[in-house]
């Protein structure tokens, strides 16, 4: 396959994901919320279990109320990447391993296509807005606790 073949079979693949991602009547999902804890602090959580709430996620948002955030939930730890396509708010992301200790801690700038990984392989990922953590003075080895079991999707 040359190489602008397979730039056009990778467009044709990032619209087609990017038009079935957004929700049919245009609004935001709405999911079920959880409260963990972040290290002592508490954070309303929507839970994120199946693919298509994954691949949603915290599009077509314009805010985020204070220690809100949203959590994806795996079906087995994996090495992870988010990105922030059709995403409005600038995130900071806390990848979190099976033992439910953070891996790190990414921040996100709103509206792009930039990927941001874990490192290691992460059970979930916690989505809240940009600085959270750091404002918080939890990091890379932090307990998060109440999580619920992995996603059997």
């Amino acid at each position: 396959m040359t190489k602008s073949v397979a730039a056009l079979a990778l467009a044709a693949l990032l619209a087609s994901m990017s038009a079935s991602a957004q929700p049919a009547d245009g609004k935001p999902q709405s999911l079920p919320i959880t409260t963990i804890r972040v290290g002592p602090h508490p954070v309303a959580a929507e839970v994120a279990a199946t693919p298509d709430q994954r691949t949603i996620g915290l599009m077509y948002r314009f805010s985020l109320p204070a220690d809100h955030g949203m959590l994806f939930v795996f079906p087995q730890p994996q090495p992870l990447s988010f990105w922030m396509r059709n995403t409005y708010i600038p995130l900071s992301i806390a990848y979190i391993d099976v033992e439910g200790r953070i891996l790190n801690v990414v921040e996100m700038p709103p509206r792009s296509d930039a990927t941001h990984p874990s490192r290691g392989e992460a059970l979930y990922a916690l989505e809240m807005r940009k600085g959270w953590f750091a404002d918080k003075g939890v990091g890379p080895g932090t307990r998060v606790t109440g999580l619920p079991p992995a996603s059997k999707r």
